[in-house]
């Protein structure tokens, strides 16, 4: 939690504490649409536990509330609004003050100041150590001294699998590396899951507060979710990287941000279920890939298939015509301006070893091309309903 929103109260009669909570739920619902609702908010993970304290004296109430928040300042500063609207405790009018929004990052801040310059006086009156081999002491000790061995089929693991009463679940050994380095240290890996979950996982599940599973954002993330779910694991939310994106690779704020907007599980199925497929049909198999707005078959032919999987590590790519006809054979680097020269509706399909980025997705709109498949996807903050990406092990998958 970043803030805790702090108000005092007081009642002209004596309640309880379900009615103070009650009271604050009921007289602040539909105030500013669902988005803003406060049980929604805590559902998500975006506001903590309400705390009342309070004192009856005089045939009066009084107390004080804190409200923990991980919302932004200005959606913080709008719930603590809300609350002092309210009018009413049960049957008694009520007054609501807001004392002060505590910014927990900031007295965490304070106190990591101050232990450093404790840290740097102390360090001062030792011997200096250079500073390389203070960092790969460091950076040794993060990445694989606190790696841990956990149940009969040794799965990596965080220091605190077994201690923490919630439980971060992720693929294999080079996310809970990652995950190490910024801090993370409840974490268990299924290690690709190899169609079976290991049973110590399951067991180790149901005994956690809260599970999170933590996944990559391609369809092999989709896989080890499916895998997790048929095994029976305790799965409360689902956490998944930027798309196209691996858990192994992302930074410290990317992470906080893909945990931050874990999804419960059974809205997170539900939206799957509302969500239409596209399906890709390879002479091989047929792989299911989760992607709006619209269900659409794509059938790769086996010609086409071939010159596809020559293309991984090559730098190149081939555009296709409607047919899976070969139209050009470019170098990565050259898509763009190849692309900006084309007619539209005279290349259907790019498939290349490269990066989808917002660019290529739009120019790829623009000259009516159906499907983009790429190494992996970048930074695509807007996606646009007639050009569909994949990623090349979407249809590569063996």
């Amino acid at each position: 939690m970043k803030y805790i929103i702090k108000l005092y109260f007081e009642t002209e009669g004596i309640v309880d504490k379900p009615d103070v909570i009650g009271a604050i739920f009921g007289q602040t619902e539909n105030l500013f649409g669902e988005e803003f609702d406060l049980r929604e908010l805590q559902d998500k993970g975006r506001l903590g536990r309400i705390v009342v304290e309070m004192e009856t004296k005089g045939g009066k109430t009084k107390g004080t509330i804190e409200i923990p928040s991980n919302l932004d300042r200005i959606e913080t500063a709008l719930i603590a609004s809300m609350v002092e609207s309210v009018e009413k405790i049960g049957p008694y009018p009520a007054k609501f003050e807001l004392k002060e929004i505590q910014d927990i990052r900031a007295e965490k801040l304070k106190k990591i100041i101050d232990r450093a310059k404790e840290i740097l006086t102390n360090w001062s009156k030792e011997k200096t150590l250079d500073i390389k081999e203070v960092l790969n002491e460091i950076s040794s000790a993060v990445k694989t001294g606190e790696i841990t061995e956990f149940g009969p089929e040794k799965l990596p693991a965080g220091p605190d699998v077994l201690t923490d009463p919630n439980l971060i679940i992720v693929e294999g050994r080079a996310d809970i590396i990652n995950l190490l380095r910024y801090g993370y240290r409840n974490t268990v890996a299924v290690e690709g899951a190899s169609g079976r979950i290991p049973q110590s996982v399951i067991d180790l599940s149901k005994q956690k507060n809260t599970v999170i599973a933590f996944l990559d954002g391609d369809h092999g993330g989709d896989l080890i979710l499916k895998e997790l779910l048929n095994a029976n694991v305790k799965i409360d939310y689902v956490a998944r990287a930027p798309q196209g994106r691996e858990v192994e690779e992302l930074t410290g704020k990317e992470i906080a941000k893909a945990l931050s907007n874990m999804v419960p599980i059974s809205q997170y199925l539900k939206k799957q279920q509302e969500t239409p497929q596209v399906i890709v049909k390879t002479p091989e198999e047929t792989v299911t890939v989760i992607q709006p707005p619209k269900e659409v078959e794509i059938q790769i032919p086996p010609s086409a298939l071939e010159e596809i999987k020559k293309l991984p590590g090559t730098l190149e790519g081939i555009m296709f015509d409607e047919n899976w006809n070969p139209v050009e054979k470019v170098q990565v680097r050259d898509i763009i301006p190849k692309l900006e020269a084309m007619s539209e509706n005279k290349v259907a399909y790019i498939v290349f070893d490269g990066v989808i980025t917002q660019r290529l997705l739009e120019l790829a709109a623009s000259k009516k091309v159906k499907l983009l498949v790429g190494v992996r996807i970048g930074g695509i903050n807007k996606s646009l309903d007639n050009v569909k990406i994949l990623t090349m092990s979407d249809i590569l998958t063996s």
